[in-house]
């Protein structure tokens, strides 16, 4: 991306009143997924733009009718059509990075194929090399930059997980290793509301995919249609919190166009080419700041933070890092998601402990700071009115006994 079209671009996401979409998405790939990471941030836009921003998840523009079956028959596996009774040419959703087809396979399977848009790979490679360039010239004369907020760090974040998206295999490797994992855990930890699609590996490659036609609503169709419960949402904290804070392996772009829930009431993960992977140290830490905060102990929380910190904060900075955070959490236990929003509240406290603290989050951080935002924004859409925060307690708690998080007590045991 140009230095003149990100600016472009910046214009339309903070100016007031709705972004021009379309223009954002003739951009290319990454001018979509940066607008996506933007409509989380509900501690610099509006609430009405985030919402507008969100629609990008699954209603970005499709490859013209036309072209579908060119793009199959040049991109897809060798005789590809022939396990087909018939296709869609109409797609059933588009995202930024490929389009969705229903389709019926000559055994009787109901499938959707999903297909990458073929000019997007070069396109984004190119962007990200010319971003990066000229972010590292901006850093060079703003380095404070680099530790808050570091768009260098965001950038090759966003590289990472898109550039796994565009292999399409990936996603068929992603949902064995998190139902690996789910299998694993069972005894310790069940997830029994918890599903993958059925995927077609031998009719699949990395430009097309074939995969199971799943029954139900996404989350994102639960909102519009005002029918999420908030124990839903609960429920879907308590499977997506233990990979993220339990294990460390999860989903990077669970946003609520890539979860649906089926026939059955279970949650169906898709678009598993992004799985992310925590360092320990990373996860544990987020996950103890969090539990004490859910406790209420909030200079607990605080200190929790400072394991992310390689300063040894004595005295009057001690003194300081704290009181900062005080006031960022002031009738922190008396304000719903409505009036004090998570990714408001998280924003302000990464910037206290990265400043007052020396607190080094690094890139490793951000993705699971990310999908706590979505759940936030998922969480103002349909149920502002609750203690986000409060109610994520009993999971917490449930994630250090189920999945040994933490340190042991003195008779061997993980305290409840």
């Amino acid at each position: 991306m140009r230095l003149l079209t990100f600016l472009r671009f910046m214009r339309q996401i903070l100016k007031k009143g709705p972004a021009d979409l379309e223009w954002i998405q003739q951009q290319g790939l990454l001018s979509v997924k940066l607008a996506q990471i933007f409509a989380l941030r509900s501690d610099i836009l509006s609430v009405e733009k985030c919402q507008q921003l969100q629609s990008l998840y699954q209603h970005a523009a499709t490859i013209p009718s036309e072209d579908v079956f060119a793009n199959i028959d040049t991109r897809g596996p060798q005789g590809f059509r022939n396990a087909f009774e018939w296709i869609d040419e109409k797609p059933l959703a588009a995202a930024s990075v490929g389009q969705v087809h229903r389709a019926r396979l000559k055994n009787g399977d109901d499938v959707v194929i999903k297909i990458i848009k073929s000019q997007n790979e070069k396109q984004f490679r190119r962007d990200v090399n010319r971003m990066r360039r000229w972010l590292k010239i901006f850093l060079f004369f703003s380095p404070k930059l680099r530790k808050v907020g570091n768009p260098i760090a965001l950038l090759n974040h966003v590289a990472d997980y898109t550039t796994r998206e565009l292999d399409l295999t990936n996603e068929i490797s992603g949902a064995n290793e998190l139902k690996r994992i789910q299998n694993e855990i069972k005894e310790k930890f069940s997830m029994p509301l918890l599903r993958f699609p059925k995927y077609y590996p031998d009719i699949s490659n990395e430009h097309v995919l074939v995969s199971e036609y799943i029954r139900g609503e996404s989350l994102e169709d639960g909102i519009n249609s005002g029918n999420l419960e908030w124990e839903t949402l609960l429920q879907l904290f308590r499977i997506h919190g233990a990979f993220l804070f339990g294990i460390g392996t999860f989903h990077g772009d669970l946003h609520p166009g890539n979860c649906i829930i089926d026939e059955n009431g279970k949650f169906v993960f898709i678009d598993n080419g992004a799985i992310c992977h925590a360092p320990k140290h990373v996860n544990e830490t987020l996950f103890s700041f969090f539990e004490h905060l859910s406790k209420l102990q909030l200079t607990e929380a605080f200190d929790a933070l400072l394991e992310m910190s390689k300063a040894d904060l004595k005295g009057v900075k001690l003194q300081r890092y704290h009181a900062k955070m005080s006031e960022i959490y002031e009738n922190f236990e008396s304000k719903p998601v409505g009036e004090q929003s998570l990714t408001q509240i998280m924003m302000k406290t990464v910037r206290t402990a990265v400043e007052k603290a020396k607190a080094d989050f690094g890139e490793e951080a951000f993705p699971i700071i990310r999908a706590l935002m979505y759940l936030d924004g998922l969480v103002i859409r349909t149920h502002p009115d609750v203690m986000l925060i409060q109610s994520m307690g009993p999971y917490l708690e449930e994630f250090r006994i189920g999945l040994e998080i933490g340190e042991k007590d003195d008779d061997g045991e993980f305290s409840k």
